[in-house]
Order: structure tokens, then sequence, then C-alpha cells
């Protein structure tokens, strides 16, 4: 059961879970906020346990707030664009079939429009699906062998507030496409990340220590992750 509450400005989504403690996340990229709460607590007692960590919540969402922002890309030559954490110019070169190429350090768009920038984009975001669900497909298979788990199917799409998610109940997981002009160990951090979830549902003390033996760097990654423009 969810259940959303309001502390001050402060919006917060509550799911009530078979867990023995409270756990209070505030989430990447928008500072959204949530508390997992064990089912015989009651909502007026996560509220007063909310109210106590107002402070601490306002400062973590500051932190995003003041994250380094992606300005929107207006298509032209020469604008910067990332591929798996690194740097690329790019360059619109007509074409009678739309793909993508990296030169170096060029990101060549070929396009039959190539004033035209929605095509642009949806170009290089078809190149970003396919590179990444290849580069997922691998990490996924790996991570999962180690771990002992049957290889669980993904998708991609776009997510506003999360890199990745997992479906527990149908053990599929999801990977948020702006991945895809991030480092490659962020991308196996969020890989790990949610191929962890299959073992353990809860953020609690049994999620930590399987991915400091899955990942050990999780810690480190997660940190650079949250801290690029998003």
């Amino acid at each position: 059961m969810t259940e959303r509450i309001k502390i001050g400005e402060v919006e917060i989504d509550v799911t009530f879970k078979d867990i023995k403690n409270l756990h209070l996340s505030v989430h990447p990229p928008i500072g959204r906020v949530t508390i997992s709460s064990p089912e015989m607590y009651s909502l007026e007692k996560v509220k007063i346990y909310a109210a106590t960590k107002l402070g601490w919540i306002k400062k973590e969402q500051r932190k995003f707030q003041a994250q380094n922002r992606e300005r929107q890309r207006l298509y032209k030559n020469q604008e910067s664009h990332y591929f798996f954490g690194d740097r690329y110019l790019l360059k619109l070169q007509q074409s009678s079939r739309n793909k993508v190429e990296l030169n170096g350090k060029k990101l060549i768009i070929h396009s039959r429009e190539p004033a035209d920038i929605a095509l642009s984009q949806k170009t290089l975001y078809a190149f970003y699906r396919k590179e990444l669900r290849k580069y997922l497909d691998k990490r996924i298979q790996k991570y999962a062998a180690e771990m002992h788990l049957q290889i669980p199917s993904f998708k991609i799409r776009t997510m506003k507030t999360k890199w990745g998610s997992c479906t527990t109940d149908a053990d599929r997981l999801w990977f948020n496409i702006e991945l895809a002009k991030k480092p490659l160990d962020c991308i196996d951090y969020v890989v790990v990340h949610e191929l962890v979830h299959l073992l353990e549902r809860h953020h609690n003390k049994r999620f930590v220590l399987l991915m400091d033996q899955y990942f050990p760097s999780w810690r480190t990654q997660k940190q650079i992750l949250n801290e690029l423009p998003l």
C-alpha cells in the first residue's frame, strides 16, 4: 500500500512493506522523496519521523537542484554531445539514409534533412538505444551469472526520476535511455543495483552487503553518476 504525505512543502511517497525499519530516500535526478515503512506503523508515526528528517531531506534536494543540467540541444554543427561518458562534437551530414557514425571525436548524424532538429534527435536516440542495449545485454549476462540468477529481460525507456528500476514479480529490468551518455562504470553500477533487487527487494543492510560483494566501487560510481549533468 502506498500513501502520499506532505510535510511543509515536501511531498513524500510512503510505501508500507513487510520490513522492520523505516527507510528514507531522496532520489536523483529531481529529489523525489520516498519512505518505506513497516506495515505495523501508522501513517501518523511516519509523518512524525519524516518531520524530524525534513532538514536533511531539503539539504539532499538542494544538492540535486544545484546539479549541472544539460542545456537543450540545438543539433547544430560543433555542438557537444556525449556517448558512454565521452564528449563528441556534432557534425550534420546530408545523406540518403538516417544513421549515426563516430569518427574520432566527431559524432556524425547522417540525415535526409540535416536542418530537421526532431529528425536529428530521433536518429541520435535510435543510435543511443541500439548501443545501450548491446552494452546492457553483455553486462547483465556477466553480473547475473556471478549472482547465480537467471538472465532477466530488460527494456530501455525515458525515465524522469530514475536511472533504472526492477519489477521483481516479473524479473524485468528497466533502464533510462539517458544512461547511454554516461560512463560505462556508472552504467555497470545501475545494472548491478537493479540485479541485486532480484535478490533483495529492499534497500536494507543485506542489499548494501550484496552491492559491496558484487560491485565494491558502487558508492563511488553512484556519486559520479549523480554529480554528472542531467
